[in-house]
């Protein structure tokens, strides 16, 4: 563990406030390395600072976005080191909102570390200058990026300072046990094989996603899946939206008394624990993928976005484009990808330790970072 004294005072930004499963097990995977390293103070910029207090039990927690520059100024000034991500956050509409508190601290000259996250999609001029400017403005920042995608766009609008390839930081949680009991009072009968299906609502990270097609295309696929292989199909939220959207799947489905859908809450471990007890997922979110690589369960991607196609690329694994892709087309994938499940679970367990290596390495440069600032 780092000896520093006193504790360190780190501020953590990012999308957290308990609305997203998948940043939430960021979150939980970043504190996690830390903890075990160094003595800190920890701040939380959050949406929900009840929720992150509660569930992280961090020692602060600020709702910038509700606050002025001058308001959210004092949380910065006297930091040790102001940490941006990790997760998809540098993209059109959100980029320039989650870079007021950087260029904060380079006004104070509090070091910036960006915590594995990815770019994109960062298709106006405002939004990739302001990445670009915020990213340069200061020698020391240390900038990593959890995908190869986004190592590239970053580098493609200029940013000179060195990009270090790392992974999610989530690959790192240990699951939560979720019990028997517990999911068959959800309605989970495990009679038969358990698909996970996972969905998402369309927006900024998600620009290409026209929800009719994608609900028609889903309800489709869940049928299949029910008639082929005399399964059980259950819809899994990472985010509350996702219940609108799995209830207009479903609502679409010939087969829907054979579709569940959670509707307790439960924590990224306790997802994590339920992955490994599918045999088969299709997803859209992608730490729905992400636990299933752990896990080691084949899965059939929908790529929306890029964060998505970052982890098909890292896990050597094919990338359909969503905007092309027909109801027969995501048919044949499901059953082609349900024949060679055991082969691609074998692909899948050869890869995923690279990655956790990876996800761990963003700890050890940001640790190499503490240090220089204590000496």
């Amino acid at each position: 563990m780092l000896d520093a004294g006193r504790p360190l005072r780190i501020g953590i930004s990012g999308s957290y406030g308990g609305m997203n499963l998948g940043d939430e097990a960021i979150l939980d995977g970043m504190l996690k390395q830390l903890r075990a390293s160094v003595r800190a103070e920890v701040t939380v910029f959050s949406r929900n600072t009840a929720d992150t207090l509660a569930r992280h039990q961090v020692e602060h927690a600020v709702n910038a976005r509700v606050m002025t520059r001058k308001e959210v100024a004092p949380y910065i000034q006297d930091l040790d080191v102001f940490v941006l991500g990790g997760g998809g956050i540098l993209y059109d509409g959100e980029a320039q909102a989650f870079l007021r508190e950087v260029n904060l601290a380079h006004e104070f000259g509090v070091p910036v570390f960006l915590y594995a996250v990815s770019a994109g999609p960062l298709v106006t001029r405002a939004a990739r200058l302001a990445v670009k400017e915020a990213l340069n403005a200061a020698a020391s920042t240390v900038i990593t990026v959890r995908d190869r995608l986004g190592y590239r766009l970053l580098d493609d609008i200029g940013v000179t300072n060195e990009i270090h390839l790392t992974a999610d930081p989530a690959f790192l949680i240990e699951p939560e046990t979720l019990s028997t009991e517990t999911l068959q009072s959800e309605g989970v009968e495990f009679a038969r094989h358990l698909i996970g299906f996972s969905v998402r609502e369309p927006g900024p990270a998600a620009p290409d996603i026209n929800p009719k097609e994608y609900h028609l295309l889903l309800a489709n696929a869940a049928d299949f899946v029910i008639e082929r292989l005399d399964a059980d199909v259950l819809f899994t939220p990472m985010e509350t939206i996702d219940v609108q959207h799995s209830h207009a799947v479903i609502a679409n489905m010939r087969c829907a008394g054979r579709a569940e859908l959670l509707r307790r809450r439960y924590s990224p471990r306790q997802i994590l624990d339920l992955m490994s007890r599918f045999e088969f997922v299709v997803g859209m979110r992608l730490h729905f993928l992400i636990f299933a690589a752990m896990c080691g369960v084949p899965f059939a991607p929908l790529p929306y976005a890029s964060k998505v196609i970052g982890l098909l690329e890292d896990l050597e694994l094919d990338t359909p484009p969503l905007d092309s892709i027909g109801i027969g087309q995501l048919i044949g994938r499901i059953d082609r990808k349900w024949d060679t499940r055991h082969a691609m679970r074998t692909h899948i367990n050869e890869r995923v330790p690279q990655l956790k290596r990876r996800a761990a390495r963003t700890n050890e440069l940001l640790l190499k970072l503490l240090s220089e600032i204590r000496t």
